[in-house]
């Protein structure tokens, strides 16, 4: 099938590839040049494990190509995914449809036979009637099904969750776009992935509603391991024990130092405010956002406690910026809030991670980047593991013992066990423990 993904971002991108490795004719268009002739030199703009080299196969097998000309492409096209960014609007924190619209305005124009156009982008109950409605006003001959789609990637895994999902959801009440829809996920027959077709408004809750119960139970967990630290518990151990339990599960259950990312706190926000549009409160997410939002900064005064209450004038050594491992994703990432804390209390905050310093350099001030873990350690009065990189699971603690100048681990992702820290000579200091 002909396919086109209008938006050559995170999602474009790898629903391109991984669409074009099924088998399907794919063309990602985006409006910006330099992207484009990127990604036709063979540079990917994203970091993704294995997305350079699935790009690089089917480009090569003729199966991908990448273009500005959204005319052309999707006049030959089977189904154009929307597949552009929805961020949350600023002053009032919906998700902004800006992009969605004029991405239908276009496709309006383009479209030259029956054509089915899916929103893969995360957008509100009630986009897709927007976008039929956009597309019937701006070519009222168009032959058009409007579908909803949504994605389930999770950054640092994406390539192995689009080919083997939990599910694919199709919202649509069209029979016929219901059935082109298939065929497109036809490659994912042998996988026996489960296909979900409901009502279009119910496929765009069902993001939402995805992600805000993860964003809690991540929540959920971070306010157990506060109270472990009071009682003299071990969080690990709390959430090994409920986790064993089918009904509850031990996925998001890790405690740290809060969500980010792109999906978790637009989304959250984005779904209590479309509560409030039908006059209704959320009460259980809002007191999930308002958490998340305190923990990061809390996660600072914890760096503070461990180097006797003051980081004025002293070093802090930051391992790991970016909101998660294997990306370089740097959006609403724990340790933006976190260094931003340390900076206002004094500190000289030294970091390295080893994707993320690019990105984080458009977000940062003042910070000084190394060239690995014990680059940024030396002469430093505390680590600080703020991502679980694997690069930081076997550090080694008798050449930092040496080179730092106040053994302090502090391990906001506890990496490590607290005796093969403190046998090290260091002071360690986790969360929930």
């Amino acid at each position: 099938m002909r396919l086109v993904m209008v938006g050559s971002g995170y999602v474009g991108l790898v629903s391109g590839a991984c669409f074009a490795d099924f088998g399907h004719d794919v063309i990602c268009v985006d409006k910006i040049t330099e992207k484009i002739d990127a990604l036709n030199a063979g540079k990917v703009p994203i970091f993704e494990p294995g997305l350079r080299e699935l790009i690089q196969t089917n480009v090569a097998a003729g199966r991908l190509g990448f273009s500005t000309d959204l005319t052309q492409s999707v006049a030959d096209a089977d189904v154009v995914f929307i597949a552009v960014g929805t961020p949350s609007r600023r002053g009032d924190g919906h998700a902004d449809l800006a992009y969605i619209y004029m991405a239908a305005e276009e496709i309006a124009r383009a479209v030259s036979g029956y054509t089915v156009v899916v929103t893969k982008s995360t957008v509100p109950v009630g986009t897709g009637d927007d976008v039929e409605r956009i597309i019937q006003k701006t070519n009222p001959r168009a032959d058009v099904d409007v579908v909803s789609n949504p994605e389930f990637l999770r950054e640092g895994a994406a390539i192995s969750d689009f080919k083997r999902p939990d599910r694919i959801v199709l919202g649509t009440d069209s029979e016929r776009a219901e059935e082109v829809m298939r065929m497109v996920y036809r490659p994912l027959y042998l996988n026996e992935a489960p296909i979900l077709v409901c009502e279009r408004r119910t496929a765009e809750l069902i993001k939402y509603a995805g992600n805000a119960f993860l964003a809690m139970k991540i929540s959920f967990i971070n306010e157990i391991a506060d109270l472990c630290e009071k009682v003299g518990a071990d969080v690990q151990k709390v959430a090994k024990g409920i986790g064993l339990d089918k009904r509850i599960g031990d996925k998001f259950l890790h405690a740290g130092p809060g969500y980010g990312g792109s999906c978790f706190p637009k989304d959250t926000l984005a779904l209590v405010k479309t509560a409030q549009d039908y006059e209704m409160s959320l009460d259980i997410i809002e007191a999930t956002v308002a958490f998340n939002d305190k923990r990061k900064r809390a996660m600072a005064r914890k760096v503070i406690a461990a180097c006797a209450g003051s980081v004025r004038d002293k070093k802090v050594a930051i391992l790991g910026l970016t909101f998660k491992p294997n990306t370089d994703d740097m959006r609403e990432a724990p340790s933006l809030s976190i260094i931003q804390a340390l900076q206002d209390h004094g500190a000289d905050v030294h970091a390295y991670d080893p994707a993320g310093m690019e990105s984080a350099r458009g977000y940062l001030e003042a910070v000084t980047y190394g060239e690995s873990p014990y680059n940024i350690a030396e002469g430093a009065d505390a680590l600080v593991i703020v991502t679980e990189w694997d690069e930081f699971r076997a550090l080694d603690f008798s050449l930092l013992k040496n080179i730092v100048r106040a053994p302090v681990l502090v391990d906001l992702r506890n990496v490590y066990a607290e005796a093969e820290v403190t046998n090290a000579g260091f002071r360690y200091v986790g969360v929930g423990r």
